[in-house]
């Protein structure tokens, strides 16, 4: 009985981890092609761009197959408030993620942002869901966290500390893990693609006037155009819509958590595209980071089991 649970949570795990490596491309494909363009309208751009993805996605399997609902959340028994948080959660991540990286710095900000995450995951479930998480998920978590900030400090983080762009940082994590546990419970009554249409479209109308308010009319070029249409098509619209329907197979923490091959991914490809050089530290996180993420899968599998057989007993 519980070899076809077994079979979905790795099912689960497997896309979410796709997506993460999809999402560690966007660091390459920024440097390569959208150097000019501000980083806050590299993210609303990529919303928007996101946005006209997706609802061509949606408008295609529209054609071919009528969903058995209509495009109404209420109709599935949803609520327009929950895509709206969801909304201000990935919309709220790109607008403190920037502004954070830039008070705090690349390195230190980036740890704080994506090693956040997945802690505020675990206490928003275990606080606000009252379904807390089991130890061996915390160890596995707090390792590949540990592993990641090795990863992208290690190359040293000069300068005063900015305590207003880590707090930001910190707010980006929160607003990530609150997205992923509503999306969560949004793809478990509708399709991926009408959830994520939904979420990337207020996320964009969100982010666009702070965009505008932070750095005035944006200057695209032929290449960060390029870059906006790849970030948005592949790295929010296709690697979102894979998260999304893995999380219908794991938890919501275990998703934000495996998020962290992200920073594996980003690190591989800077290495093997860009040419940069990473010390000895870089690489034992890399390691630190997988090993942690080996314990969050375990204890992931675990969790499913011992559900399993709760509910045949």
């Amino acid at each position: 009985m519980s070899q076809p649970f077994a079979s979905s949570s790795a099912f689960g795990i497997a896309l979410v981890s796709v997506a993460g490596v999809l999402w560690g491309t966007s660091g390459t494909a920024q440097h390569l092609g959208a150097a000019g363009l501000s980083p806050f309208w590299v993210g609303a751009a990529q919303l928007a761009a996101a946005s006209v993805f997706l609802l061509a996605a949606l408008l295609l399997s529209l054609r071919r197959r009528p969903p058995d609902f209509t495009l109404d959340p209420r109709q599935a028994g949803l609520r327009w408030s929950w895509f709206a948080w969801a909304s201000l959660g990935i919309g709220g991540y790109s607008v403190f993620f920037y502004e954070g990286v830039k008070l705090a710095g690349v390195g230190v900000g980036t740890a704080v942002a994506i090693g956040s995450s997945p802690i505020w995951a675990g206490l928003l479930q275990a606080l606000v869901l009252r379904a807390p998480l089991a130890l061996l998920w915390w160890a596995g978590t707090l390792i590949s966290v540990a592993g990641g900030a090795a990863m992208v400090m290690g190359k040293g983080a000069g300068g005063a500390v900015s305590w207003p762009g880590l707090g930001l940082c910190l707010l980006a994590g929160l607003s990530y893990a609150g997205y992923a546990l509503i999306n969560k419970r949004l793809v478990g009554h509708m399709p991926p693609k009408v959830v994520n249409f939904y979420v990337f479209t207020g996320a964009a109308l969100f982010a666009a006037p702070i965009a505008w308010l932070q750095s005035g009319p944006p200057a695209f070029t032929l290449s960060a155009l390029l870059v906006v249409v790849y970030l948005g098509a592949v790295v929010s619209g296709i690697a979102h819509m894979l998260f999304s329907i893995g999380l219908r197979h794991i938890s919501g923490p275990t998703g934000v958590a495996l998020s962290l091959v992200e920073p594996v991914a980003a690190f591989v490809l800077a290495v093997w595209i860009v040419g940069e050089h990473q010390p000895l530290s870089a690489w034992l996180g890399l390691a630190a980071v997988l090993a942690g993420l080996l314990v969050v899968v375990q204890a992931e599998m675990r969790a499913q089991r011992n559900s399993t057989q709760a509910q045949v007993t």
